[in-house]
């Protein structure tokens, strides 16, 4: 539930926005993002959120279909355009972001009275985010629907998902943060969204500090730390700091929500922590070896050869390029070389999850 909008990426990289000559046109938004991971792997999966009603809103539609998103739940926002999203692509880590979302994202106009709350409960594995807190009526909404799964026998992911452009200040986030955390098993960030959201910023301790949330819903914490890997704690004590996978990054903006979108299979599958980290930055590396966000997000035989190889860095992927500014798909060739991106896999998705 949350973020949906259409990422304008550079098929130039090494050059700021001022001079970028094209771009590719993708699906963008971090929950989007999760749940077209969560397809790739098999999973049935589905998408709470709000477009305009526009040419960008019938795009995202058509691609939550292609990916296998199940999109009921997308409706449109006559008064609002479909947000777009620029970068810049400065690998190995400087991927600045620029959000078009004025005057008002559609995915922020999510109403409690529209949420279909036994749909929601039902779901084996429920992911929102920070970023639906940040305006009303999302906030209410993104609480609500938290608050419906409570007491439930599934798992409720609240991804911390800071960002700070969408906020006045770190402290107006923390309490709303802090509601939502009572509603949620499973609590996800980076070490900037946990301090943001706990105060602390050593990884054990910011992971402590989410599992000792008010409530006591938490069950695991996972930290996501760059460079350093990932550490997870359950409430159960068990614990799992796994190192991450190298890869010559080409952009690494989509790594996180495809580390999410292994994370919710893991868990779906009941694989222990260690392996379940361990396929997440897996699939995370493979999407920060590649240019897009939603259409590189690998499948379970990409992930198991990254794993085999000790690299994300994989050349037998396919993916699909999108859509650049004159209308040709391309495979990116930059200023700096080309970036090896290929075509898509069209496979029918397995039903289950």
């Amino acid at each position: 539930m949350g973020r949906l909008g259409v990422d304008l990426y550079p098929l130039q990289t090494g050059v700021g926005l001022d001079r970028v000559e094209s771009f590719g046109k993708f699906l963008g938004g971090s929950p989007a993002n999760v749940a077209v991971a969560a397809a790739r792997l098999g999973r049935r999966t589905a998408l709470v959120s709000r477009t305009g009603a526009d040419p960008f809103g019938t795009f995202l539609h058509r691609e939550l279909e292609d990916f296998g998103v199940d999109d009921r739940w997308v409706t449109e926002v006559a008064a609002h355009p479909t947000p777009v999203t620029f970068c810049e692509v400065f690998p190995p880590d400087d991927f600045p972001l620029y959000f078009y979302r004025l005057p008002k994202a559609p995915d922020l106009e999510i109403h409690p009275h529209e949420l279909d709350l036994d749909a929601i409960r039902a779901a084996r594995v429920f992911w929102a985010t920070g970023t639906g807190l940040c305006a009303e009526p999302s906030r209410t909404a993104t609480l609500e629907a938290l608050r419906a799964r409570s007491g439930g026998g599934g798992t409720t992911v609240f991804d911390l998902d800071w960002r700070p452009m969408f906020w006045t200040d770190p402290a107006e986030a923390r309490p709303y943060y802090a509601e939502a955390l009572r509603h949620a098993t499973v609590a996800v960030g980076n070490l900037d969204e946990c301090e943001v959201a706990t105060g602390e910023r050593d990884p054990e301790a910011a992971a402590r500090a989410l599992l000792a949330s008010d409530g006591g819903a938490v069950r695991l914490a996972v930290v996501k730390q760059g460079p350093k890997g990932v550490l997870a704690l359950a409430a159960d004590g068990t614990r799992a700091e796994v190192p991450p996978l190298p890869v010559e990054v080409v952009n690494g903006l989509g790594a996180g929500d495809a580390f999410g979108g292994a994370l919710v299979d893991g868990l779906l599958a009941g694989r222990d922590l260690e392996g379940t980290l361990r396929r997440a930055n897996a699939a995370g590396a493979i999407v920060a070896g590649r240019l897009a966000c939603s259409s590189a997000m690998p499948d379970p035989a990409e992930i198991a050869e990254a794993l085999a190889g000790g690299t994300g860095t994989i050349r037998t992927g396919t993916i699909r390029t999108g859509t650049t500014s004159t209308g040709t798909t391309s495979t990116g060739t930059t200023s700096t070389g080309t970036v090896r991106t290929g075509t898509v896999r069209t496979g029918t998705l397995p039903e289950r999850g």
